[in-house]
């Protein structure tokens, strides 16, 4: 049923989406690369930024991807970009439930092996060396916490690699290591896309209106809260003991409203934090050129059910940038 969805065509719509050449003659300009971030199901947004760089004819050079920034920027680089959207598009609660194969024990919740057959269904035996742009999924070791490029090889295992999150994906072994998601050293990987050759970078954060700027709060400490008059038990609010990580039903649990998450959302939370600031960090140091940045503070991690959304402000977002996008490369070609 899925493999049917994955494959399937749009014959009342001809002229969308048409599959681009990237063999043909380029102008002469400075070579264009994207760096794309991690965000799981905020992923789905890069497919829209990519189409929008395509209908204005801006067609990269080079590709770095970290977690889902690599699935989606592998797969424009394989021309299956058509058949990820339809994919992202048809996907319901329902079905991702489908998807997760889940473990007892081992090293993650969900192996991930129902979704690397249906990617190998439709990427075949891809190989890196063979994409018509230079591309590079990040990964991380986990032995070591080496930032990771995959470069060479499969481009499905790469893929997976860098999009291995920790405790929830079983991580993956290529040439001898063991990798993870790529977020946990570089979310949005600029260098590796200015080290592969980008005179233009155009970076997309996944993640710049989930904290905002950030800030210290300083002298906090405990305090003395005035004591309440205890509740009726009917006031306890029925919370799910383990969050709610994949949006899905929950199991009504009596937990007192006022106290901690559960535990898959203080886990999501903690690593949105640490690739939050990671990322201000990185991109100090080696800020893109141009910065795309979707609004996606209302689509939960794994909430890839809302793929429509997520690409819609992909577009928009890089609707926005366009005017900057062209002004960059302008500059650089002088």
């Amino acid at each position: 049923m899925f493999l049917n969805v994955f494959n399937r065509k749009s014959p009342e719509q001809p002229n969308q989406n048409v599959p681009v050449d990237r063999h043909e003659p380029k102008t002469a300009g400075p070579r264009i690369g994207l760096a794309f971030g991690g965000g799981a199901a905020r992923g789905w947004a890069h497919i829209g930024v990519l189409r929008v760089l395509e209908k204005a004819g801006i067609r990269p050079d080079v590709i770095a991807g970290t977690s889902m920034g690599a699935l989606a920027g592998g797969a424009w680089a394989a021309n299956r970009l058509d058949q990820l959207e339809d994919f992202a598009r048809s996907m319901t609660k329902r079905r991702m439930f489908g998807f997760l194969d889940w473990r007892i024990g081992g090293n993650g919740l969900i192996s991930g092996g129902r979704l690397a057959k249906l990617l190998e269904l439709n990427f075949g035996e891809s190989m890196i060396e063979d994409l018509p742009v230079k591309y590079a999924a990040i990964a991380t070791e986990l032995s070591s916490g080496h930032e990771i490029w995959l470069t060479r090889g499969n481009l499905i295992q790469s893929m997976r690699a860098s999009y291995a999150l920790p405790g929830i994906f079983t991580p993956i072994k290529l040439g001898g290591r063991w990798l993870a998601d790529g977020a946990l050293v570089n979310p949005i990987p600029v260098s590796a896309a200015r080290a592969l050759g980008a005179r233009v970078v155009i970076a997309v954060n996944l993640h710049s209106d989930v904290f905002g700027k950030g800030t210290v709060i300083q002298g906090s400490g405990p305090a003395v809260e005035p004591e309440e008059a205890p509740l009726p038990a009917p006031a306890t609010k029925p919370r799910h003991l383990f969050g709610n990580i994949f949006g899905l039903p929950r199991r009504r649990v009596q937990t007192p409203s006022d106290g901690p998450r559960g535990i898959s959302t203080v886990m999501m939370d903690a690593f949105n934090i640490t690739q939050d600031r990671i990322s201000r960090s990185r991109l100090a140091g080696d800020p893109p050129d141009v910065m795309i940045s979707p609004r996606l503070n209302g689509i939960g991690l794994f909430e890839f059910y809302r793929a429509e959304e997520a690409i819609k402000a992909g577009e928009e977002a890089a609707e926005r940038a366009l005017a900057d996008i062209a002004e960059a490369v302008a500059a650089l070609s002088a």
